[in-house]
């Protein structure tokens, strides 16, 4: 099972890849994302207007999502997972990061064997599902801007949403429990994603983003 250090860093990896080295604008207001570290197989599939799909086997780390080049603490994202099917450690997450001060941020409705947690801040109700509220702290890890000292925000859904269906994460309710918790978000906004996850896992998905 991931320990959630080793998780953080393949997404901060990630990160100091800038992500953007593979990430394009597939349209005006959909920003795609597909990052992997080499291990085992990732196919991604950058489908038409918000739809993405991934089928991986035998993995390392990847993140594969689609969203927004600049988040928004206002923003309701909604979407349809209509294949979620993780076999090992997987997430399905809400994920972006902020500057000024340097945030990276979850909001999680599925995930597979491993639900993340942390220093626990207490829960925020949603879109029909209670989540609990974590934050982790990063020492001298690689982040968006190289080599920081910065925290995680997590709400973590406490049991794993239903998929199939459209559903929406209303962000700025978690944006606001997490605030309420002493937790504040930069106010510089990088990209926000609906974003597949997967770690030495295999497992399939598809998901459609606005």
């Amino acid at each position: 099972m991931i320990k959630f250090n080793k998780r953080s860093v393949k997404l901060l990896i990630a990160a100091t890849m800038c992500f953007c080295m593979l990430a394009t604008t597939a349209s005006a207001n959909t920003y795609w994302q597909n990052w992997t570290d080499g291990g085992g197989t990732v196919n991604a599939v950058n489908g038409s207007g918000g739809n993405y799909s991934v089928n991986w086997y035998n993995t390392g780390n990847f993140v594969v999502g689609k969203g927004w080049a600049t988040g928004s603490p206002n923003r309701t994202i909604n979407y349809n997972a209509g294949v979620w099917a993780p076999s090992g450690n997987g997430y399905l997450t809400l994920y972006g990061w902020t500057r000024n001060s340097l945030i990276e941020y979850y909001v999680v409705d599925s995930w597979g064997t491993y639900r993340p947690t942390g220093q626990y801040k207490g829960t925020v109700h949603s879109d029909g599902g209670t989540y609990d509220i974590y934050t982790t702290m990063r020492y001298n890890a690689p982040s968006i801007d190289g080599t920081q000292t910065f925290q995680q925000f997590w709400s973590v859904r406490q049991s794993k949403r239903p998929t199939g269906s459209n559903v929406s994460i209303t962000f700025s309710n978690h944006v606001n429990a997490w605030r309420n918790a002493g937790m504040h978000l930069g106010n510089n906004w990088s990209y926000q994603v609906l974003a597949t996850e997967g770690y030495q896992s295999s497992g399939s998905s598809n998901v459609t983003v606005w």
